[in-house]
């Protein structure tokens, strides 16, 4: 029903955003597809995904970033901005995440003539805004070198029970299989009190 009514469709058509609003997103692919975000949770939307690929810069990761930085932080900063002055942003929750960190240490792979980063387990940071999140919190640190969490470390099971917490959904609830065994939804239930 959502998908076919009337505001949904509508929502869809960012043409008939101004083109001064279109501008502050950034007239890239990212950026409209964010502003398009704001547009169906302004329709009723309630989950909206928005995927940025292209992030694995194992090569040339300095001329990448220089072009691809500027305009990301425009377009994420006119969404908290836009979904702030449209009073939207207490109810809506903005997350900004990849699936894991990339090396401290810029490195050469075999074969590659520019620099970049590889894969990396064990830091990575993520965005919160909105839905009932503080502004400017820092929550935990690496050491020196980036190499490892050593201050608030915490995991994939704190920052879901986060969010379920903020949807309203109680992240220590246990369901039940149809021969009566438990089923934790999460294994650590803990929200990340900072956040909250």
């Amino acid at each position: 029903d959502l998908m076919n009514s009337k505001e949904a469709q509508a929502a869809f058509d960012i043409a008939r955003e101004p083109n001064k609003t279109r501008d502050r997103y950034a007239r890239n692919g990212f950026g409209q597809r964010l502003l398009l975000a704001r547009r169906l949770v302004e329709a009723g939307v309630p989950f909206v995904t928005v995927n940025d690929g292209g992030w694995d810069h194992h090569s040339d990761i300095f001329g990448a970033l220089r072009n691809r930085l500027p305009a990301w932080d425009q377009s994420v900063s006119a969404l908290i901005t836009d979904l702030e002055e449209r009073g939207m942003l207490d109810s809506t929750l903005v997350i900004a995440l990849g699936e894991f960190g990339r090396t401290p240490k810029i490195s050469t792979l075999s074969g590659q003539t520019k620099p970049g980063r590889d894969h990396w387990a064990n830091a990575m940071s993520v965005l919160f805004a909105g839905g009932g999140t503080p502004g400017g919190a820092v929550v935990g640190a690496t050491d020196r070198n980036g190499f490892a969490a050593v201050d608030r470390v915490l995991s994939p099971e704190n920052f879901v029970s986060t969010v379920y917490t903020k949807l309203g959904i109680d992240p220590g609830k246990i369901l039940y299989n149809q021969q009566g065994r438990p089923a934790h939804i999460v294994s650590d239930p803990t929200p990340i009190k900072e956040l909250m």
